[in-house]
Parts: C-alpha cells; structure tokens; sequence
C-alpha cells in the first residue's frame, strides 16, 4: 500500500462549470429586461460588461466571445425596444462592450495557455517524483509494508522526505530519512541518498558499511554544488544533511538490526503497547560524519511474529493542532495497535490531518512493517 497526495486537482469539476456558465448569462437576462422596463434617463447597458469579464476568469477563450457576443445582442435589443440602435448612446454602449469581450477573450486565451503549460509541467514532475520515490513492496520475504507520504506543498507529490527496501539474501534493508530544508534542494539530496541506498542495500555487506555509501552520496551532492575553486556565498550552517534510519530485518531472526543517524526513533507495537526503540548510540544526520570519526554502532532489538514496527519522518511528530501542541504520536497509536499496517496507517494518516487541520507544516512520511508468521 501506498498513499500519496494527488499531484494534480482540476480547477472545477462539470457540474461546477456548468454552474458557473449560468452566471453570466443570468446578468445578462436580468440586465436586459430591467433596462428595457427602466425609465428614459435609467441606462444599466454598462452593467452587460460585466458577463464577458466574469466569464473570462474560469472559462477558455471560445466561451468568453460568446458570451460577449450575447451581451453584445442583448445590448443592441435594448437600443432597438428602447430608443434606437443609431441612438448615440447606445452606440457607444455597444462599441465599448465589444472592445471590453474582445480583451477579456484576450485574458481568457492566456490563463488557458498558462493552466496547460502548468499542467503538463505537473504531470511531468509527478512522473519524475515517482522515478525518485518508488512505491515499497506489499511484502517482502516475511514482512508485510505499508507506506504513506503526505507532502507539505499543497500540489506536490514528494518533497525532502524519502523511504526505500531493498531485498539481500538474508533479508529485508529499510531507509527512511529527511533531508534537511524543502523544495528542489531538499528532493535532489533526497535522490542522491535513494540512488545509493539503491545501488549497495541489496549486497552482503554490514549496516555501518551501507550507512557509509550513503555518507557518500550525501558528500557527492556538496561537492557539486560549487564550480571547483570557487568561494562558497554560503557559511557552515547551510551544509546539506539528511537525517536516516537504516534497518536490516532478517528473514529468520526475530530482530531488527538499525543505525540511527539523527532520525526520530522508531517505534515497536507489541501487544497493545507501543515501545520506542531509542538508540543508545545515535550518529549525527547523513552528511554531518565529520562531528564522528567512530563506525556506525548497529542496536539490535527484537522484532518477532505479530509485532508492528512504525517508522516516521519529524512531519508526523511536529504536526501541530490549533493549540500550537504536537501530534502525540505514540499516545494515538495505542488506538490501532492491533492493526495490519496498511490499516494503522490509514487511521494515523486520517488521524494526523485531523489534528493539524488539514494542512501540516511539513512533508510527513510513514511506514509501517509487520512480521508474518512463517508459510507453511
């Protein structure tokens, strides 16, 4: 399972559409048949502008001429019932309309082209998105997984949050992280450590020797950023980081191996209670490997059939109410913690949105992994 936020949503759904057309042609109606019943020195003519310009801020182009071609009609009605459509007045009436349906068919043509343009950038950033963020598999070997990503940017399908699995021959790797700030920044460093964890999960190889490939790609971004030779503009605060959980979870050991470099801890349901699993040993976030010289320390926790490992980005914990308090996260999941994961997750997903009114501050990412009893 997994549930992510919809890159795009229409501007207005048909029968919205059909209801907006409605309005300009109702002004249109109304004003024609006042005026015409108004007395001589009462002219509403110049309320007619109105219905070209209301149509040109939610329909194309075409549908914008002729609704100005039928208040341009209906403004010549009210010349012929009311004095003439020679009528000096009324000419001018008519030309200024004309001249206003002609500009707002103008506006109308340019907000169509630009909603296409960026329409069709969306989807290919949601294309790309799904490249760099992949779905995790429904099961793995004895696990069975589950995922959410909720991003902060209201149209964006991905920001600086990341997960990923990976199958070796013994087991399962899992990575989630947080790369450190938002937008295109944030994605690329997110990339850059997917792309590694990618490339190296999959070998036989100890979790500080992985945790060190992704060192690695983060180290790669920092060094790209700048032409060799060239002064940085920016100071030290501004290094690229990215906080990681690295988990290794063997397919006949009821354990989970992890290396934790700066990230929340994760947390184990088991039987009704819900554990955090803090590491005694906490490394500093992916691309802050300077600050510690020592390997990375490997805690092993157990993790047997029917427990529920939660694993979350700081969006989940951080997500605030109306009261400014923070998402209680572990006191909320005593509610669901004898669901499978994609159940817990659709609860915690409806739950967290609840609490924070919809919008949270930040990309917010979960995965939830249970262990199986073995196939007979």
């Amino acid at each position: 399972m997994d549930v992510r936020r919809r890159a795009f949503v229409p501007r207005a759904s048909r029968a919205g559409g059909r209801l907006l057309l409605a309005v300009p042609f109702a002004l249109i109606a109304a004003v024609t048949v006042v005026d015409v019943l108004s007395p001589p020195d009462v002219h509403l003519g110049p309320f007619l502008i109105a219905a070209p310009a209301v149509t040109a801020s939610f329909a194309g182009p075409r549908m914008t001429a002729f609704v100005g071609a039928i208040a341009v009609l209906a403004q010549s009605v009210v010349a012929v019932a009311r004095t003439s459509i020679t009528d000096l007045n009324h000419t001018y009436q008519i030309v200024a309309l004309v001249l206003i349906s002609v500009i707002a068919t103008f506006f109308a043509h340019l907000r169509e082209r630009d909603e296409k343009r960026v329409t069709r950038l969306r989807f290919i950033a949601q294309a790309a998105q799904s490249v760099v963020l992949r779905p995790l598999p429904h099961r793995a070997g004895p696990l069975q997984i589950a995922s959410v990503y909720l991003a902060a940017e209201e149209e964006a399908q991905m920001g600086g949050d990341l997960y990923a699995a990976a199958r070796t021959g013994t087991g399962t790797r899992l990575l989630i992280g947080d790369a450190r700030g938002k937008g295109l920044d944030a994605i690329s460093e997110a990339s850059l450590v997917l792309g590694a964890f990618r490339v190296t999960a999959h070998r036989e190889q100890a979790l500080p020797e992985l945790v060190g490939h992704l060192e690695e790609g983060v180290g790669s971004a920092e060094d790209t950023e700048a032409a060799p030779g060239a002064e940085s503009d920016t100071d030290d605060t501004d290094e690229a980081f990215v906080t990681a959980l690295v988990l290794d979870l063997p397919d006949h050991e009821p354990v989970v191996r992890l290396v934790n470099c700066g990230h929340p801890p994760p947390l184990l349901l088991r039987r009704g209670r819900v554990i955090p699993l803090d590491a005694a040993d906490a490394r500093p976030p992916l691309g802050l490997s300077d600050l510690l010289s020592s390997e990375a320390t490997v805690e092993t926790f157990p993790f047997d059939v029917g427990d529920v490992l939660l694993l979350y980005t700081d969006g989940v914990v951080e997500a605030r109410d109306q009261a400014r308090a923070f998402y209680p996260l572990a006191e909320r999941l005593t509610a669901w913690a004898g669901d499978d994961p994609p159940t817990l997750l659709g609860h915690l997903r409806a739950d967290l949105q609840a609490y924070a009114g919809g919008h949270l501050g930040d990309d917010a990412a979960l995965v939830a992994v249970e262990r199986l009893a073995p196939r007979a």
